[in-house]
């Protein structure tokens, strides 16, 4: 009770919507619309998996289903669309969702925008559709769940009638009922309306406590008796025991990131290209590690068909299809991190977070540690022009609150990009690649090093030179050219890579006067992106060089000539 009395208020339980590991009980945070049926969907998947991957035929450790109540609101929002499509096709029989069809939006009746038949669009999704004509009718209510629950092959939305505000005399039905207080005189006409003390405030009777009460007392037993099945499977199953276990908690098995692929200086390898090296070796050593692409398997470096595909009643595979639907992806996958046992990735092209950064950002609020891999990170995909071509993506993220962008200079940081973004638990990894192919540097230069976000590649560490050069990704390799012509000239040069701005920030002060001394002002930073998340790095007298504007469809190598993010165009700025 003194919960509700403080709702909405600094440091309460009961913030403006629920969020996940705030307040106990909460599965997930909702509040932007859509999001929480989408999520779901990542949860029911989860389930289902793990169904098929543990129970026996003596035991069944995993038999839940997941519930959801979404309204109106919820299914006009895109990514519902893009996840209910997905959670048709692959048959989700245990996702139950709830509409409340109460046809009120803030802005007045759902006639405004929304004249569809919501449950014929879910029917050709391949839902089952129950309808309830009124919501306030338990035992309708019931019936529908106990229907929906025996379809085990296909989930199911109940389509229930409601009345928003009901009891209100003067606006139930109608869109003052939505999100704002009744006002204190509506407020004791529906107390009256239901025959309640017009005159008490936050009053539970006895009989109610007692019977919401029973929910503990059941809880209780129900985890009791899991634990008893637990126990027996074990015993029976203890390799399968300790995985589940394993699993659950989110521990790595023991040598997961040892004799993980090594690249040989003067290679040439697209950074996707050696991620998808990594990433093969890891989904062999990690059957958590699950996931896919927004219909760019190939391209994205995630198609690794050796490890089985997630179909319609078959979902052991670590591969997902998950057709193009970017938002709908990303949401589940944070459902899937949430619901446990999973370490879900989903890749797409760069450009594209754009279409996925709600769902991102909820799960950094979260500290959901999904993994992005996105690729065609930069104007050097070339051909496909500004519209594919990511200029502000890596800034933009960046500035989301606990996002990691880690974008690696050549092959082996991105096996060490890699092995940040599976150690990282408190929140998502951005990992992001190249298309076109980039120089291996030395690979004992590189060595863990990445792993602190930025460092010496090369230059005396032990000595402040004249100038800094920092770079990420495939323009590593333009700053290491510069260094060479002002080492030509006389001027004592370091480059300094920067996979990881956020990791870098967070080493101690030590570290990163080490990398970047303070006394040091002839700084140049080259990036082919937008400068807006590298002032901190550079000062006021430092150079950025880097996109200015969109890019253009050319091969890469003229575009970075026509744009003048080249290795005479840095060396010019640090020599200036």
């Amino acid at each position: 009770l003194d919960g509700l009395k403080n709702f909405r208020q600094w440091d309460s339980l009961t913030p403006g919507h629920p969020e996940v590991h705030h307040t106990p009980g909460i599965e997930t945070t909702t509040g932007p619309l859509g999001q929480g049926i989408s999520t779901a969907v990542g949860m029911a998947l989860a389930e289902a998996q793990l169904a098929e991957i543990f129970n026996t035929e003596d035991h069944t450790l995993v038999d839940h289903r997941t519930y959801v109540i979404a309204s109106d609101g919820d299914l006009m929002e895109g990514v519902a669309a893009e996840a209910a499509s997905l959670a048709g096709h692959l048959g989700l029989g245990k996702l139950i969702c709830y509409f409340d069809d109460n046809k009120i939006t803030i802005d007045g009746g759902t006639d405004l925008s929304f004249g569809e038949d919501v449950g014929k669009r879910f029917e050709s999704y391949g839902w089952q559709i129950i309808t309830v004509e009124d919501g306030e009718d338990l035992a309708a209510l019931r019936t529908a769940t106990h229907e929906a629950q025996r379809n085990l092959t296909q989930p199911t939305l109940i389509m229930v009638r409601t009345i928003i505000g009901i009891g209100s005399p003067n606006k139930a039905g109608k869109s003052a009922a939505h999100g704002s207080p009744l006002g204190e005189q509506e407020i004791e006409l529906t107390k009256a309306h239901y025959g309640w003390p017009t005159d008490a405030s936050f009053l539970v009777p006895a009989d109610v406590a007692e019977h919401m009460g029973k929910a503990v007392a059941r809880g209780q037993r129900d985890q009791a008796s899991w634990q008893e099945t637990f126990e027996a499977y074990a015993s029976a199953n203890p390799e399968k025991g300790a995985e589940w276990s394993r699993r659950m908690s989110g521990q790595m098995p023991e040598g997961w990131d040892q004799n993980l692929p090594q690249f040989e200086e003067g290679g040439s390898l697209a950074t996707r290209k050696s991620s998808a090296k990594v990433l093969g070796e890891l989904m062999g050593r990690l059957p958590e590690l699950v996931g896919g692409s927004a219909d760019l398997a190939g391209s994205n470096g995630t198609k690794h068909p050796q490890y089985g595909t997630v179909s319609r009643g078959s979902y052991t595979g670590q591969t997902i299809h998950f057709g193009v639907r970017e938002h709908g992806m990303a949401a589940i996958c944070a459902g899937m991190v949430l619901h446990g046992g999973f370490r879900p990735f989903c890749a797409t092209f760069l450009v594209f977070t754009d279409y996925m950064r709600p769902a991102i950002r909820l799960a950094a609020l979260m500290k959901q540690p999904v993994i992005y891999i996105m690729t065609h990170d930069s104007i050097g995909l070339g051909e496909d022009g500004p519209t594919h071509q990511p200029v502000e993506h890596l800034s933009a993220l960046r500035a989301i609150p606990n996002v990691h962008v880690v974008r690696p200079g050549d092959a082996n940081e991105t096996r060490e990009a890699w092995l940040y973004a599976m150690r990282r638990t408190d929140g998502p990894t951005v990992l992001v690649f190249t298309r076109q192919g980039v120089p291996t540097q030395n690979a004992q230069a590189v060595g863990h090093n990445p792993q602190k976000g930025a460092y010496v590649l090369a230059g005396d560490d032990q000595k402040a030179p004249e100038a800094i050069l920092m770079a990420s990704g495939s323009e590593v390799s333009i700053a290491m050219a510069a260094r060479d012509m002002l080492e030509a000239k006389g001027t004592a040069t370091r480059v300094v890579s920067v996979p990881c701005m956020e990791a870098f920030l967070a080493q101690d002060a030590d570290w990163q006067q080490a990398v970047l001394p303070s006394d040091v002002r002839c700084r140049v930073a080259v990036e082919a992106a937008t400068d807006m998340s590298w002032h901190r790095f550079l000062g006021f007298e430092g150079v950025f060089i880097g996109m200015k504007g969109f890019g253009a469809s050319a091969p890469a190598k003229v575009l970075f000539e026509k744009f003048g993010i080249t290795a005479e165009a840095v060396a010019a700025a640090a020599n200036r």
